[in-house]
């Protein structure tokens, strides 16, 4: 009855499925079970343990390397049960070397990649140092890197494949100079975008003008800058144009000039014209808001046409426009006060008509 049994077994291990025995069936199921079992035990046990672990320590690098590299990992037994499963099967092919080894490939580069998604807050905060700006160069950086790693694993697939890339890309000829040609633009406005950020021409939230685009930066985009106009028109400059412009940065300045003229009214005597003059340069001179260190003249320089013009130029302690502002009106104030005191009066803008009588024209004739 044993050997009846035992030989029964025999023939059935041995009926041809798909030109394969069945016990190779079998062990190439059984196989492929036992490595998605390990991955579930892996995952519970193992990886778990690790990740409680990581999360004692101080830093969160480890925690960010784990995260990184489990989904790869957990991959790899799937990927080593289609191996033992072909191998038990017998299947021993191009097409299936190739398909593993495309997989293991897909599975090294994922890991890269996660790798640089969870590690570009690194990135973020040391360039983020460096200002505002900054920000958008780390994300330029993150994004070309994040391409550079999907370009080189679908190249290296497809040498895999046997497919000669550098002869396919040479073999796009013109139609490569056409799209080149065709991105000449975007990519002059990339590398302007580059320059920005690099050089710190500026940054978010400074008063800028760039020909006749002036106000805010808004936003510093790898193609496009976004400046925000003083009556909130949103003015979209290409990179490229910003680099080759010259470009004012109002917000750089840590003082603001004032240019101004004082008109004293004509019938003023020469000593009162002295005297304002005095206490004017006395008053800035004595301002705490006014620039010691800066330049500062006044001067009685021009005779214009209804006003005897005192010349003011000096600098405030501030560049901040309400500040500025509140410092020019308490000027202002103490200048009237001054000519005021100073028994003279402020001109304004006035013709003088003369009338002549008959006996002058008849006499000059």
């Amino acid at each position: 009855m044993k050997g009846d049994f035992f030989t029964e077994l025999v023939r059935i291990l041995n009926i041809q499925i798909l030109s394969q025995p069945l016990y190779k069936v079998i062990l190439a199921f059984i196989s492929l079970g036992f490595f998605l079992i390990l991955r579930k035990v892996v995952v519970l046990y193992i990886l778990k343990s690790v990740s409680f672990l990581a999360a004692k320590t101080k830093n969160d690098i480890d925690d960010k390397f784990i995260n990184a590299i489990e989904g790869p990992f957990k991959f790899l037994f799937v990927i080593g049960g289609l191996y033992f499963f072909f191998l038990f099967l017998g299947i021993d092919v191009d097409l299936i070397k190739h398909i593993l080894k495309g997989l293991l490939i897909f599975d090294i580069f994922w890991a890269i990649y996660n790798l640089i998604t969870e590690f570009e807050d690194y990135v973020y905060k040391v360039l983020g140092k460096f200002g505002k700006a900054s920000k958008e160069l780390a994300s330029f950086i993150i994004k070309i890197t994040k391409i550079l790693i999907i370009s080189i694993g679908v190249i290296a697939l497809l040498q895999d494949w046997g497919i000669n890339v550098t002869g396919f890309i040479a073999s796009l000829g013109l139609g490569g100079l056409a799209f080149a040609l065709a991105a000449k633009d975007t990519a002059a406005n990339i590398f302007g975008g580059i320059a920005i950020l690099t050089d710190n021409i500026f940054k978010i939230g400074e008063w800028i003008k760039v020909g006749s685009a002036e106000g805010i930066v808004e936003d510093i985009g790898i193609r496009t800058t976004k400046i925000r106009a003083f009556d909130k028109r949103l003015i979209i400059v290409p990179n490229a144009i910003i680099a080759n412009s010259n470009v004012e940065n109002f917000s750089r300045r840590n003082k603001r000039r004032v240019v101004m003229r004082v008109g004293l009214v004509y019938d003023t005597p020469v000593e009162v014209v002295k005297k304002v003059v005095e206490d004017i340069r006395s008053m800035l001179l004595s301002h705490p808001e006014v620039a010691k260190d800066e330049s500062l003249l006044i001067y009685f320089d021009e005779f214009e046409d209804s006003s005897l013009s005192i010349f003011c130029y000096f600098f405030t302690t501030t560049a901040v426009w309400s500040e500025y502002l509140r410092i020019r009106e308490d000027i202002n104030l103490k200048i009237k006060e001054i000519v005021e005191k100073n028994g003279t009066a402020f001109a304004f803008p006035s013709n003088s008509i003369y009338f002549e009588t008959p006996l002058e024209v008849k006499e000059r004739g």
